[in-house]
């Protein structure tokens, strides 16, 4: 469930700061009854951006395999990497 908040309550930052962190949520900060600000913490941030990324990058692979690119096998990399890499 979002958690929503009026505008006024981030007059008090330690509070919102302490509620930002403990959440690990996005909170939907309210100007006028209608959205304004979306508050986080850091981590929750980087979360968010790491989704995108991944989200970015099957994207970009799907996108890859639609305009038929050439597939590698699976087993095949991994035996190639292992034998440059080690393990």
């Amino acid at each position: 469930m979002p958690v929503i908040r009026p505008i006024r309550e981030l007059q008090n930052t330690t509070e919102i700061s302490h509620f930002a962190k403990t959440l690990n949520e996005p909170i939907f900060i309210t100007k006028n009854g209608r959205n304004d600000l979306v508050l986080m913490n850091d981590a929750v941030y980087e979360r968010i951006m790491a989704q995108n990324e991944m989200y970015r990058k099957l994207a970009a692979a799907e996108a890859e395999v639609a305009d038929a690119a050439e597939l590698l096998d699976g087993m095949e990399v991994l035996k190639e990497l292992r034998g440059k890499y080690g393990k």
